[in-house]
């Protein structure tokens, strides 16, 4: 089910307990009561700005689970009215500037990626996660098989990146190949970029 205006803080909630451990989120973050009691306002901020640009969906209404999903042309670097509209400007007041000093190098290591590997119209899988305690029990495959099913009726590529190394089995059984893993600088996080060609090329 979409998630709709209504439904950021949830799904950010969602979200912050789904990718709480994640070797991203603890670089970042690396204090679990802060990561804990703030990493919500990160994920609000993407699910808001995905609602608007992009799609969000939900398992039901009870949020097990949420993937963000945005097409290429929309998924540009924020112009300044976007990030208003988001509440990106909120992040250094709300972070600090240790945050903002570690979030700039690993950024600009996505986006590279991304961007190297995915120069083409396609589908981007920005983030996809279900609460910890739904884990194990197919919420994940729930979110993800419409919407690449929809993805190969429209005959489109689809792009992701993970830096969870027990992921990359998951996204292969759907067709999605590596095509690099790269240790993030100044972190010991390697990003696995990876495609899923269009349904003709698999």
């Amino acid at each position: 089910m979409p998630v709709g205006k209504s439904g950021v803080k949830p799904a950010a909630r969602v979200l912050s307990r789904a990718f709480h451990d994640s070797p991203i989120f603890t670089h970042l973050l690396p204090d679990p009561v802060e990561r804990k009691n703030k990493l919500h306002y990160l994920f609000e901020i993407v699910v808001r700005d995905s609602i608007r640009h992009g799609e969000v969906y939900a398992t039901s209404q009870d949020l097990e689970g949420i993937a963000v999903w945005i097409p290429s042309e929309r998924g540009e670097s924020m112009s300044p009215g976007r990030m208003i509209r988001s509440g990106a400007l909120s992040l250094p007041f709300r972070f600090g500037r240790d945050f903002s000093s570690r979030q700039g190098p690993v950024t600009a290591s996505i986006d590279s990626a991304h961007k190297r590997h995915a120069p083409f119209r396609h589908w981007f899988l920005q983030a996809i996660g279900v609460d910890p305690a739904y884990q194990g029990k197919g919420y994940a495959s729930r979110l993800l098989k419409p919407m690449l099913a929809r993805i190969d009726r429209e005959n489109m590529p689809c792009y992701l990146d993970t830096e969870e190394e027990k992921n990359v089995s998951i996204y292969q059984h759907y067709n999605f190949k590596v095509l690099e893993e790269a240790e993030i600088p100044s972190t010991d996080i390697v990003l696995r970029a990876m495609l899923r060609e269009k349904s003709g090329q698999q």
